[in-house]
């Protein structure tokens, strides 16, 4: 039987968010292993509102690893393109919640899984029959990964897919800021969909106001869609503003994957207004803890929208 090639597929990392959960009786913190990675929070985002989605990526073959593999695999995420590594332990982060569901990062990177994947790993096939090549810039942070995510966006522009990036900045992870924006220089004129949040739009342009920040990078690279996040307040999608739907936000993290795993979707689809759509699972999300458990499924999305109709 052939197999049914996916039409998103999403390559970078696959980590633990450790996410503050309250307290021991004697005070210290105590911290829930989340799924996570923006890469696969937009994968499983957009698989439970019923595209077919594939990651491609690495992790450790330990405890771990094996935690993120059985996940994706139950959300209905192919795997095929994910590999165990036995030498290379599994990303994780710490993740501190800060007021207004905002937060801040500690990584235990160095030499992990992600970090490892390389080009000859590359399942040519899987990214050649997809529409839609989704990655992040924290692939281009380390080699090999880095010369992998450019091979990953050469076959799936020779294959004619669109390519889909998220801007995604975590200053731990850069030896300097000038490093991050000469890698977003290399990549983004061959992006077609990009995603950014204001902060990093900032960061790439030296532009504070969102809407004239959004202006210069649509002038500076040839993408057909640009959506500038903006937290709470909403987001700015080509050069429209879109308010954020009313929400009692819990933890932020992976709200951008879900309002980008829900745009996507809704462009695959066809939907009308899916920067509408993208907002409503962006509020669904903010209002529970982690980031792939967080994600909604497509009833919970039409009955947001429906509530505000």
């Amino acid at each position: 039987m052939e197999t049914r090639m996916p039409e998103l597929v999403c390559l970078g990392e696959l980590l633990i968010d450790f996410t503050p959960a309250g307290t021991s009786p004697g005070g210290m913190a105590l911290y829930e292993r989340n799924p996570g990675g923006a890469p696969a929070n937009a994968a499983v985002a957009a698989a439970r509102l019923g595209l077919t989605a594939a990651f491609i990526g690495k992790v450790g073959a330990d405890l771990h690893g094996r935690f993120l593999r059985d996940v994706l695999v139950r959300e209905g995420v192919d795997c095929r393109g994910l590999i165990l590594d036995p030498e290379s332990p599994t990303t994780l982060a710490f993740v501190e919640l800060l007021p207004g569901g905002e937060r801040d990062f500690a990584f235990h990177r160095k030499g992990c899984g992600d970090t490892r994947l390389s080009p000859e790993e590359l399942p040519e096939a899987l990214i050649r029959g997809a529409k839609v090549l989704h990655i992040g810039t924290l692939s281009l942070t380390d080699e090999p990964a880095c010369a992998a995510t450019l091979r990953a966006v050469e076959l799936a522009k020779e294959a004619g897919a669109a390519v889909s990036c998220d801007v995604n900045y975590r200053a731990p992870l850069w030896e300097a800021e000038g490093e991050f924006r000469a890698a977003c220089a290399e990549l983004l004129p061959r992006v077609d969909w990009l995603k950014v949040s204001e902060e990093e739009a900032a960061l790439l342009t030296g532009e504070t106001d969102p809407t004239a920040a959004a202006e210069t990078l649509r002038k500076r690279y040839p993408f057909k869609h640009l959506a500038v996040t903006l937290g709470e307040k909403g987001a700015i999608l080509d050069g429209a503003f879109l308010p954020a739907f009313p929400a009692k936000a819990v933890d932020s993290t992976g709200a951008g994957d879900s309002f980008w795993g829900a745009y996507l979707f809704a462009l695959l689809r066809g939907l009308p207004e899916p920067g509408r759509f993208a907002c409503a699972a962006a509020a669904c999300c903010v209002e529970k803890r982690g980031a792939i458990p967080a994600m909604p499924d497509l009833a919970a999305v039409e009955a947001r929208l429906s509530a505000l109709r």
